[in-house]
């Protein structure tokens, strides 16, 4: 009988395989026999953890999703001033994108754009992922540390769409320092584009 550990392993080394595959050649471009070669498994033992290619995918972007939302809930909970916690997400989102490119590769150019993205279990974590960002800026604007009246949504998605399109460059080779994206990205949500007039005396 095999054990639980043993198991566990298995199903382990399955899913490290079919992030490689799955970031290499796509979604549609890798078949279950790719992923059962890299894992160095039969494909039936591979049917034996999961119930399809589409499960597997599911299963590699909510292992992601899991481990990273642990990081982020416990800074959100933190008792500390919005601008901190603000910078310390948005510092976790940058580092769990650019040291898991396969992830972030994945989710950026096979995921969101497939067809069946919408009402998928997927687009429920990522519900959940970017859920926490508005919770911190909800907390914000009750202390009243920020501005009742800010669209949430399009804060939500300049946020997000920053960090994604800069560590887009990042899975492709380009080198990205976390540390100034991040402080960049929150000064510039901070202060805005537009120069502040100088006050004169009165």
């Amino acid at each position: 009988m095999i054990s639980a550990q043993k198991m566990q392993d298995r199903r382990d080394s399955i899913l490290a395989a079919a992030r490689g595959a799955f970031a290499k050649g796509g979604f549609e471009g890798t078949s279950i026999a790719d992923i059962a070669r890299a894992a160095r498994v039969s494909d039936g033992l591979v049917y034996r953890y999961f119930a399809s290619k589409r499960d597997l995918l599911n299963a590699v972007l909510t292992e992601f999703y899991e481990r990273t939302m642990v990081d982020l809930e416990a800074i959100a909970a933190r008792d500390a001033p919005f601008e901190e916690r603000l910078h310390d997400i948005i510092h976790r989102h940058i580092e769990a994108f650019v040291h898991d490119t396969d992830a972030c590769r994945l989710f950026i150019s096979e995921v969101r754009t497939a067809a069946d993205y919408q009402g998928s279990p997927v687009q429920q974590l990522n519900r959940r992922y970017t859920s926490i960002l508005v919770g911190i800026i909800e907390s914000g604007i009750a202390k009243g540390e920020v501005r009742a009246d800010i669209e949430m949504r399009l804060v939500r998605d300049v946020i997000f769409g920053a960090i994604e399109h800069r560590t887009w460059a990042a899975v492709n080779g380009r080198p990205l320092d976390i540390d100034a994206t991040a402080g960049g990205l929150v000064e510039l949500l901070r202060y805005g584009l537009m120069a502040r007039p100088e006050r004169t005396g009165q």
